[in-house]
């Protein structure tokens, strides 16, 4: 539920044993269909994390972006920011598998959120306990992703939409990190490698090589749209690599790159840079946090599919 403040406040009462007696192959089911569509498809992990993102820094994790649009709405995944979120066909694909053995049970929220820390595991990435219990939202509307942070946002606004949810200075240096199995289209960071500012033609924070092969990558009048850049040099192994990358100046965007530049959030950087195994544990911890942003009870339902209302 979005507060009048701007926050968000989480209704229900989760729990890690949540379907132990309801449906106890939820883990199971959930985490083979991750796994099968990473083998045929080795940017699954990447998205399912991204759309897990995306999901629940609008309106709570709710499954809201899960939706699709109708006639009278345009709903979350059809909003600018969101077009490029891909393999929703991974959440329908476990739904479909849990309405067989778990008839009207196991929510999309649920199998979302269990699916983003498979993403992670599945690419060497830490595993954790994940609480479940969340119900589906029932409003999905295209105008709430004006919410989500961008690739610009400096440190500042960073901090603001983090803490409008409930999450602190660390949980947004370390959820960043999710940028390690991340990747970038060139209409996200052209605007740090081409006319900057009057002063600077790419954007001064930015290593000047770095600058010059992004241009390359991306050229003025690039005609493919899948062109763009890995935000990490190691893309399909979840680790620390995003943090030593910032402090050699190669943030793809530019609210990456500012975790480094600005003192605020600069030592955190070099800590994670420093310490995977820190890094692993504080990112368990913080998709917790964030996991229990704006999660619904009385005001959500378990979808039978999770792109229409019940």
């Amino acid at each position: 539920m979005v507060m009048g403040s701007g926050t968000i406040r989480s209704e229900a009462k989760l729990s890690t044993s949540y379907y132990d007696r309801t449906c106890p192959q939820v883990e199971r089911v959930v985490s083979e269909t991750v796994w099968n569509a990473s083998m045929h498809d080795s940017k699954v992990p990447p998205r399912i994390l991204r759309m897990f993102f995306h999901d629940c820094f609008i309106t709570g994790c709710d499954a809201s972006v899960l939706l699709d649009s109708t006639p009278k709405n345009q709903a979350e995944k059809d909003a600018p920011p969101n077009v490029s979120l891909r393999s929703f066909y991974v959440i329908d694909q476990a739904k479909a598998k849990l309405e067989t053995v778990c008839p009207r049970t196991v929510s999309c929220s649920d199998i979302l959120t269990i699916a983003a820390r498979d993403a992670v595991t599945l690419s060497g990435g830490p595993y954790w306990n994940m609480k479940k219990g969340r119900k589906d939202g029932k409003v999905s509307k295209a105008s709430n992703t004006r919410g989500l942070p961008g690739p610009t946002f400096n440190v500042s606004q960073l901090l603001q939409s983090f803490s409008n949810r409930g999450l602190s200075k660390k949980d947004l240096v370390i959820l960043s990190g999710g940028h390690t199995i991340g990747f970038s289209h060139c209409s996200s960071l052209k605007t740090r490698i081409r006319n900057f500012n009057s002063s600077h033609f790419s954007d001064p924070t930015m290593n000047p090589e770095f600058a010059v092969t992004l241009r390359t990558q991306c050229p003025p009048h690039n005609v493919n749209p899948n062109a763009g850049q890995l935000l990490d040099s190691t893309s399909r192994k979840f680790d620390n690599n995003y943090y030593k990358r910032l402090m050699g100046g190669k943030g793809v965007f530019g609210s990456d790159q500012d975790l480094f530049t600005d003192p605020r959030t600069r030592g955190l950087v070099e800590l994670f840079a420093k310490d995977q195994g820190a890094f692993f544990r504080e990112f368990a911890a913080s998709m917790i946090k964030l996991g229990e942003v704006g999660v619904k009870d009385k005001d959500g339902e378990v979808r039978i599919n999770c792109r229409i209302v019940n």
